[in-house]
C-alpha cells in the first residue's frame, strides 16, 4: 500500500478501522479556516484545503485521524480580505458582490459576538473529539488570524474539561520552518499557492497573475507568486510534517505535564 492510500479521514472509516487507529495512535487532528479571497489565481478555500491535506500528510507518517474541516463559523468583519483588505473594493467587483455585504453590522451580530460564539464552537468540537477517545488533538489552522482564536479556545477547554486532560496545540505550520525558507507564510503568495499545488493539485491558474511582475496581484502577495511551483510546496510541506511529528511525539510522550493548572501550550 502506498502511503498516500491510507485512509486516515475519521468520517471515511468503518468503527473497527476507527478503534484500531486510535489504539495505536491516540491522536486528532483539527483542520480550521475559512472562505476567503485568494488572488484569481487560487481557490477560495484554500486555507483549509491546504491544512486539511497537510494534516493528512502528517497523520500518514505520524499516525492518528483527521477530523472534517471546519470552513465557517468565524468573524466576518475583521482579518478577512473582503472586509479589511487595501484592494477590498476590487476584490468585490472581481466576486460580483456588493461592497455592503462586508461592512460592519452585515453579520447581525457584532464583532465580540461573532468572535465568542466561534470560540464556543471550537470549545465545542474539542469536548466531542475527546468524548471519541483521543488523548491529543492537534488544530491545524489554515487562516492565521485563527491561530488567536484556537489558542483562545484551547486555553478555555483546559479549564473545562476533567481529568485526564487532552492538550490541544495549535499551529498553521509556516512558524515551525519559517528559518528554513523565503518565502515562508503569505497571502495566495509564492508559499501558499505552492503548497496547495502539492498537496491538492489542479486548482490554480497562474495564467491569470498580472503579465507584469511588478504589478501586485489583486488580493495577494507578490513575491515571486508567478513562480510558484508544487517542488517548493513539497519541500515546505516535508519541513512542516517532520516538526509536526517531533512535537506529537512529545506530547504523548509528556502527557503528565498538561494535567494540572498553568500547563504549556
Amino acid at each position: 500500500m502506498k502511503n498516500t492510500d491510507i485512509q486516515v479521514q475519521y468520517e471515511r472509516l468503518r468503527p473497527d478501522q476507527i478503534v484500531a487507529e486510535r489504539q495505536k495512535c491516540p491522536v486528532a487532528f483539527l483542520p480550521i479556516g475559512t472562505i476567503e479571497w485568494h488572488g484569481e489565481h487560487n481557490p477560495v478555500g484554500l486555507d483549509t484545503l491546504k491544512s486539511h491535506a497537510l494534516l493528512i500528510a502528517c497523520a500518514r507518517k505520524i499516525g492518528g485521524l483527521v477530523f472534517p474541516p471546519l470552513y465557517y463559523g468565524e468573524n466576518r468583519e475583521q482579518a478577512l480580505m473582503e472586509a479589511n483588505a487595501a484592494d477590498k473594493e476590487s476584490i468585490a467587483q472581481k466576486m460580483n458582490l456588493n461592497r455592503a455585504n462586508f461592512k460592519s453590522g452585515y453579520m447581525v451580530e457584532t464583532v465580540s459576538e461573532q468572535n465568542r460564539n466561534y470560540l464556543s464552537l471550537l470549545v465545542h468540537i474539542f469536548h466531542e473529539i475527546k468524548s471519541l477517545g483521543f488523548k491529543v488533538l492537534v488544530v491545524g489552522a489554515g487562516h492565521y488570524p485563527l491561530l488567536d482564536h484556537a489558542r483562545a479556545a484551547a486555553a478555555v477547554f483546559h479549564q473545562e474539561q476533567a481529568k485526564p486532560k487532552m492538550p490541544v496545540w495549535v499551529m498553521s505550520g509556516y512558524e515551525l520552518v519559517k528559518e528554513k525558507f523565503t518565502p515562508c507564510g503569505d497571502h495566495a503568495g509564492k508559499w501558499e499557492t505552492s503548497l496547495l499545488m502539492y498537496l491538492d493539485s489542479g486548482m490554480q491558474d497562474l495564467s491569470l497573475l498580472p503579465k507584469n511582475n511588478e504589478e501586485r496581484p489583486v488580493g495577494s502577495s507578490n513575491n515571486g507568486v508567478e513562480n510558484s511551483n508544487a517542488e517548493f510546496g513539497q519541500q515546505a510541506v516535508d519541513a512542516i510534517v517532520e516538526a509536526v511529528s517531533k512535537k506529537v511525539d512529545y506530547l504523548m510522550k509528556n502527557l503528565k505535564q498538561y494535567q494540572g493548572h498553568g500547563a504549556p501550550m
